[in-house]
C-alpha cells in the first residue's frame, strides 16, 4: 500500500489573505486525500488565537498582547487595507461569491483532519499558552518536532 502523501505549511504571517492562502491550500490537500500540518508561528499565531484576547504574565508580554490581540476577527489585508475598508470590502466579496470565511476554512480543515500547531517558542516570548488558541489547535509544538514533520512532506511551504 503506498504511503501517503504529506504537506506540511509554516504559518508565519497573520495577514487575512495569507491566511486564506494558507487554508486553502490546506484544505484541498486533505480534500486529495493528503496528511496536511500547519505550523503556526510569530505572527502567525494571531490565526489560531481566539477572538477573546489573551492574558498574560509580565508587563512587555501583556502590552504586546494588547498591541497585537490576534483573533480571525481582526485579521487585515496585507496590501490595500486602507483603513479598514479594504479588508472590508474582501471579506463582502468573499460573502458575495459564497467564499468561506476564514472561521469556515479553519473547521473545515479540522473536520478533514489538518493538523494545526502552535510554535512554543513563539508563544513563550509572546506570553501564550494553550488557553490562548482556538480549539481547533492540536497542541503546541516545537521546531524540531514540526521540521520531522515537514522532512517527511512532499510538500513544504512557508506562508
Amino acid at each position: 500500500m503506498p504511503e501517503t502523501e504529506k504537506m506540511s505549511l509554516v504559518m508565519f504571517s497573520g495577514d487575512l489573505d495569507h491566511a486564506l492562502a494558507g487554508f486553502m491550500l490546506a484544505n484541498t490537500g486533505a480534500s486529495m486525500g493528503m496528511e496536511v500540518s500547519m505550523f503556526f508561528t510569530f505572527w502567525g499565531l494571531n490565526i489560531i488565537k481566539k477572538n477573546e484576547g489573551v492574558k498574560s504574565k509580565g508587563f512587555l508580554k501583556r502590552m504586546l498582547n494588547f498591541m497585537n490581540r490576534g483573533g480571525t476577527k481582526r485579521l487585515t489585508m496585507s496590501k490595500f487595507h486602507m483603513m479598514g475598508m479594504g479588508t472590508g470590502m474582501m471579506k463582502g466579496m468573499m460573502k458575495d461569491l459564497k467564499i468561506p470565511s476564514i472561521d469556515e476554512f479553519i473547521a473545515m480543515a479540522k473536520a478533514q483532519g489538518v493538523k494545526m500547531y502552535a510554535c512554543t517558542t513563539s508563544c513563550g516570548l509572546m506570553g501564550l499558552d494553550e488557553s490562548a488558541f482556538r480549539s481547533e489547535v492540536d497542541e503546541m509544538v516545537g521546531a524540531a518536532f514540526f521540521l520531522g514533520e515537514a522532512r517527511k512532506a512532499k510538500i513544504s511551504l512557508f506562508i
